[in-house]
């Protein structure tokens, strides 16, 4: 188990390589991408903020959770933080599990429990203005 918040680029294969890869029949991902609108608006670019020590504590607590399902071998997460340009990856969590159906479950809830308690806020900003969203992920 890893998790990171960085303002260093993220990628999927950087991710999964800090699983545990023993025993598990699937590896399932989710990439939160920064996309170009949001609300009817044309997005420009996002800026996430956190203060990283208290973020990683919570993204630990929401891997250790799900690493106590039935079927759950490893969960890793990274969060961007710092200006983000359209396209660009804000969030990456890969699950290894024993079958692809826990996997999937858990990392869909592993992205929802990030959404909920995870202390990162994200800036939009758009041409006619820009709007702070407690949020995390994508």
């Amino acid at each position: 188990m890893r998790v990171l918040v960085t303002e260093k680029a993220i990628g999927a294969d950087e991710v999964i390589a800090t699983l545990d890869r023993k025993i598990h029949g699937a590896v399932t991902t989710f990439l939160g991408t920064v996309r170009l609108h949001s609300e009817g608006r044309t997005v420009r670019y996002l800026e996430y903020e956190a203060f990283p020590e208290m973020a990683e504590s919570k993204l630990r607590e929401i891997a250790e959770e799900m690493k106590r399902r039935e079927g759950i071998e490893d969960v890793s997460i990274y969060h961007r933080i710092g200006r983000l340009g359209i396209g660009e990856t804000s969030l990456v969590v890969a699950v290894a599990s024993l079958h692809r159906r826990p996997g999937f479950a858990a990392c869909l809830d592993t992205v929802e429990r990030i959404k909920e308690i995870v202390p990162i806020w994200k800036k939009e900003v758009w041409a006619e203005g820009e709007e702070w969203v407690r949020s995390a992920g994508a």
